[in-house]
């Protein structure tokens, strides 16, 4: 982690991920994009998700997450930074010349080689069916289903740790703690998810939070009785409700949100611990 010298009373705490593992190049242009900036709003210009807009500009990089070119070794070029996610994504180059970003590992560096293979060794970075990992090995970038991508496992220092195979099923243990059943012909790809000190970042200051597109969030308490439940009252009042609601009364504690008839509930051996109350 960098800290700084307390110069301002907003640098005294700030703390900053250290890049100085990164390559020092520019992105590679041919997988880049640009996104839209929507700033919270939908198809009708409607704010549905509040306290969003601003921040810099930033590119898209295309992000293979099948990874599903059998067979064929590739080798790490870069490491680079990206704007749109928690992990530091690494750029590779197939043998026949075809470039891809991927999710960079903990550990990954430039000239390692790679390999999606049923028989590929078991070696950090390489990427295998389920079935074919040992009980015990740590994985990340896992596909819920064979081909469609890998969906758990993908932010900054996450893994999942396999726990057993049965039944054409693989059991995982995910980082929340929760214990969850995926088939076994999906692929996943070995280790720890990289830039594992992300959550130890401390923001320091407003301005901050601006560059990255957060916008202020005023609370409920300190509003006005016609402008949220929690409003009105003399001075610092309590919260003047039994439960927790949202701006517009809906209940958000205590209350469990997930649909009973979600198909793959039944695949959810052991639910995530509660956290405790301190």
């Amino acid at each position: 982690m960098k800290s700084y010298a307390p110069t301002t009373p907003s640098r005294r705490h700030l703390t900053n991920v250290s890049y100085a593992s990164l390559s020092r190049v520019k992105p590679f242009k041919p997988l880049l994009t640009r996104l839209k900036s929507r700033a919270g709003r939908n198809s009708q210009g409607r704010i549905t998700v509040r306290h969003q807009g601003g921040g810099n500009k930033r590119l898209y990089r295309l992000l293979d997450f099948k990874q599903n070119r059998l067979d064929i070794p590739a080798v790490v070029e870069t490491i680079e930074y990206d704007p749109y996610r928690t992990a530091f994504i690494a750029r590779i180059k197939y043998e026949d010349g075809e470039h891809a970003y991927i999710l960079a590992c903990q550990g990954l560096k430039e000239s390692s080689q790679v390999i999606t293979s049923e028989s590929a060794p078991l070696k950090t970075g390489n990427r295998l069916q389920l079935k074919n990992i040992p009980v015990g090995y740590q994985v990340y970038n896992v596909e819920l289903k064979a081909g469609s991508g890998g969906k758990l496992a993908r932010s900054a220092g996450s893994y999942a740790e396999i726990l057993a195979h049965d039944h054409n099923y693989t059991d995982l243990k995910l980082s929340s703690g929760e214990v969850r059943r995926v088939p076994w012909s999906g692929l996943a790809s070995l280790g720890q998810v990289s830039n594992p000190e992300h959550g130890l970042v401390v923001i320091g200051k407003a301005g901050r939070s601006r560059w990255l597109g957060i916008r202020p969030t005023v609370r409920g308490s300190v509003m006005n009785p016609v402008d949220h439940p929690y409003g009105g009252g003399e001075g610092r009042t309590q919260r003047g409700t039994r439960k927790p609601k949202t701006l517009w009364g809906k209940v958000t504690g205590g209350r469990k949100t997930r649909n009973r008839k979600k198909w793959s509930s039944k695949l959810i051996i052991q639910r995530r611990p509660k956290k405790s109350k301190k």
